[in-house]
């Protein structure tokens, strides 16, 4: 099946997981969908992820996080969309819930934190809101 967008895809299965308190989630690999699980596990949103080969497509195993029964993810959002894309510059790159969530930025240097694009001086496309 097609999907028009991968990456709200994948946040809305992370978050369909979340409430119906599953222990991981399968979603179809991509190298964009490989960062943002790298990115999530980095930041501690995630206890961990693989990359599954399977004969019809590769998928990634993502292992949600739990701290005394409660997600560590509380809530995902998904900025730029493919009906209506958001772009913002190094100084337009918002904070989340004051620094308790995180931004995640497509830049020419690969998608990062909004934290760590603006430290490069980059700006790009805004994917994602986590927090």
């Amino acid at each position: 099946m097609s999907v028009t967008d991968p990456i709200a895809d994948m946040l809305t299965r992370i978050r369909n997981a979340i409430m119906a308190r599953h222990d991981s989630v399968l979603i179809p690999a991509s190298k964009t969908k490989m960062s943002i699980a790298r990115i999530l596990k980095d930041e501690g949103f995630i206890s961990d992820y693989t990359v599954l080969r399977g004969k019809p497509q590769r998928m990634i195993k993502i292992v949600l996080k739990y701290i005394d029964e409660q997600p560590a993810v509380v809530g995902l959002e998904r900025v730029s969309k493919p009906g209506m894309r958001v772009y913002v510059g190094k100084h337009e790159i918002p904070r989340v819930y004051g620094g308790l969530g995180i931004t995640m930025v497509s830049t020419s240097k690969g998608i990062m934190t909004g934290q760590e694009a603006w430290r490069k001086n980059l700006g790009g496309e805004l994917l994602c809101s986590v927090w």
